[in-house]
């Protein structure tokens, strides 16, 4: 409990981002993935084990091994370089990723509690361009607009997986939403570099304290092929709603002026669905494929247009996530360490849920690879380690091109706490 209140604090107070497109919607959409398949592109519905925790598809949690508590605990490290033309910058950032623990209530009821974030956002660049050249005089005008954002969603649960019939499961995770939502522009004037005090300045901001509900529901189906394969086939839906939270507008003036604006209910989360389906062979290897899709485009969000504060849905657009990957390991059982090890590859592509300036935002490539690293021979616990590469990739070729390098480290506590010892 300890560790979970200060978990909370840290999220709370860091975004893990300096994306300029966290600007954009919400922000940074963080992907639900967890230690176990982030070396696999994140490809997890069709994903269904007894030793591990599965947010994705909560129908999972009623596989939960009945003699096992689990506690699964991740945080990441992301190297990020942002280029446009000719200049580029480099950027370092940490996050906590998740906590999820999870045990078996009874016999096909699984229970699981956690906390994730669900968006981040964090940026501060500007952009300076001239107004005119006094070629008489020599004197120049400019002006320099910085764009400063910060905040994030973020989301505690609870989930609950059901095991009705010999091969059905289904589940349901149920969130509560919270976070802080902070953009800010500042445009100053100057004349031959230096500040202009003749021209007034000005300054915008939009400020919201969000908060909500979030409900999840998954449904998993394994089909046994054979002596040793297995098929699961499994999908999701996320209920979509507006969030009941408004949205304040403030408008600076250099002399002093102040006017404000306020949207009641400005933000909307969507409604999403998926399906993916993996196939296990024997104890050794699994792969899968994951398809989800969100209706951003339903949504609306605070946005200043023609010099309205308006809640609209034209900075949105519908977002698909196309994920596969698989894992392999040579013998469970083996006295030889390596040949206990999980070896993960994945690779991802999404399309962007926001524009940029009317035009679609950029493109998400992503490739991962990761190794499950046991604790000993005798425990079930692991070390997931994971590195990915994720670039983004804009249609327009003035928009800012980004490549992020993430270390992902994980460790999934699974314990026997329910064992019941004989003595003799």
């Amino acid at each position: 409990m300890l560790l979970l209140v200060a978990t909370l604090h840290l999220s709370a107070q860091t975004n893990g981002t300096n994306s300029p497109y966290s600007r954009f919607g919400l922000g940074n959409l963080k992907e639900a993935s967890q230690g176990f398949n982030k070396g696999m592109g994140g490809v997890a519905l069709g994903f269904r084990d007894g030793g591990l925790l599965n947010k994705q598809n909560p129908a999972s949690y009623s596989a939960i091994d009945s003699l096992a508590f689990i506690f699964d605990l991740g945080m990441s490290l992301q190297s990020s370089k942002f280029k446009s033309g000719g200049n580029s910058v480099n950027t370092l950032n940490t996050s906590l990723d998740y906590i999820h623990a999870g045990f078996r209530l009874r016999s096909g009821i699984g229970f699981t509690f956690g906390f994730m974030p669900y968006t981040s956002m964090g940026y501060n660049f500007s952009e300076k361009k001239k107004l005119s050249n006094d070629f008489i005089s020599g004197n120049s005008r400019e002006y320099v607009n910085q764009y400063l954002g910060n905040g994030g969603i973020h989301e505690v649960f609870v989930g609950l997986g059901w095991n009705p019939f010999a091969d059905l499961s289904i589940g349901a995770n149920i969130g509560y939403i919270w976070g802080g939502y902070n953009q800010d522009i500042t445009q100053t004037f100057y004349e031959n570099g230096t500040e202009a005090t003749s021209s007034k300045g000005l300054r915008r901001e939009i400020d919201a304290d969000i908060s909500s509900y979030k409900l999840d529901f998954g449904i998993q189906y394994p089909i046994k092929i054979g002596k040793d394969n297995v098929m699961t086939l499994g999908a999701t839906y996320g209920l979509g709603h507006s969030i009941n939270s408004p949205a304040h507008y403030y408008n600076y003036i250099a002399d002093g002026d102040t006017t404000k604006s306020t949207i009641e209910k400005a933000f909307e989360i969507p409604m999403s669905f998926g399906g993916g389906i993996s196939w296990k062979h024997k104890e050794q290897w699994v792969v899968g494929v994951d398809v989800t899709h969100q209706k951003w485009s339903d949504c609306n969000v605070p946005q200043i247009i023609n010099e309205q504060f308006v809640s609209t849905n034209n900075g949105y657009q519908d977002r698909t996530r196309i994920a596969m990957g698989g894992e392999f390991q040579p013998d469970k059982y083996s006295n030889k360490y390596l040949r206990r090890v999980q070896y993960r590859l994945g690779a991802s592509y999404t399309t962007p849920y926001y524009k940029v300036n009317g035009t679609e935002g950029p493109r998400e490539f992503s490739l991962s690879a990761g190794v499950s690293l046991p604790v000993s021979k005798i425990s079930r616990s692991l070390v997931n380690v994971g590195l990915q590469w994720v670039r983004l990739t804009p249609g327009n070729k003035s928009l800012i091109t980004e490549n992020n390098f993430v270390l992902n480290v994980g460790i999934t506590f699974n314990e026997r706490w329910f064992m019941k010892w004989k003595i003799q």
